[in-house]
């Protein structure tokens, strides 16, 4: 239904869900993280789902945080919030995208369009990722005042690109994200649903304990290089750009100006 923030469709073994906020580019706000963190909890409880495609409807597969409407996005009316309030914030909105990589079976993010900031957080914290090749993929909260909430930068492309992409808030596309090992592969837009389906039903095809048993001892791994605690000192590094002199300006304007005229200041420095 066209109301639905997220749609839900099952082929097989597979269960599709999708970002429904077509006319907000599927920006996030806490209602869908709700409704997200539901529905792969229901799938994963579900013994004949073996694999679920996150994807997004419209234009993008998501621009990040919906910055008028809640989540983990800093709030406009609330310039002296704590810095312990804002990490509650942290936590219990885009941070728990960190979780998803604990799902039992695979969850495989289907990237079109923007994929920006906390966009970014939902689609790295998936087991894989397929974008089309002309994505655009970034975090560009890192210009004026913000850090990934979850971080998953450095574990898939290395310090020296994870860097890059933090430092300068640049985006790159989808063939250039699969070039340096971001995503999986990037394919034509247009073949995109069809490979990302293929991809998952050709999972499913394994028992779906062998899929929690492999998929599983990858996690320990990364957990043995603090993936888990990164992700803790992820949620202070996102709230201590939240409180930097430039964030305050930024949300300043926003407050009494408009988003447009806030991200139109930001991008000034950089045109």
């Amino acid at each position: 239904m066209p109301d639905e923030l997220l749609i839900s469709d099952t082929i097989g073994r597979v269960r599709r869900l999708t970002l429904n906020r077509p006319e907000k580019l599927n920006a996030v706000n806490e209602a869908l993280e709700n409704a997200l963190e539901d529905a792969l909890h229901e799938a994963e409880n579900s013994p004949e789902i073996s694999v679920v495609i996150i994807r997004g409807n419209g234009r993008a597969f998501s621009a990040g945080h919906d910055l008028t409407g809640g989540g983990s996005a800093p709030d406009f009316a609330k310039e002296t919030q704590s810095p312990q309030a804002d990490l509650q914030k942290v936590k219990s909105g885009a941070g728990r995208f960190a979780d998803n990589l604990k799902l039992s079976i695979p969850v495989i993010a289907q990237v079109h369009g923007y994929c920006m900031g906390i966009g970014t957080c939902l689609a790295l914290n998936c087991d894989l990722v397929v974008a089309a090749s002309d994505a655009q993929i970034g975090f560009p909260p890192v210009r004026w005042g913000g850090s990934p909430p979850t971080h998953m930068w450095t574990y898939l492309v290395g310090p020296q690109w994870a860097k890059y992409m933090l430092l300068s808030g640049d985006t790159i596309d989808g063939d250039m994200a699969a070039s340096i090992g971001l995503v999986l592969k990037a394919v034509s837009a247009k073949d995109l649903d069809d490979t990302v389906l293929e991809l998952a039903q050709n999972l499913a095809k394994v028992p779906r304990d062998l899929l929690a048993t492999n998929k599983g001892i990858c996690n320990k791994a990364l957990d043995l290089m603090g993936r888990s605690t990164l992700q803790q000192l992820a949620h202070e590094a996102d709230v201590m750009g939240h409180f930097s002199p430039d964030a305050r300006e930024f949300l300043s304007i926003a407050r009494d100006d408009g988003m447009k005229a806030a991200l139109e200041w930001q991008e000034s420095k950089f045109s």
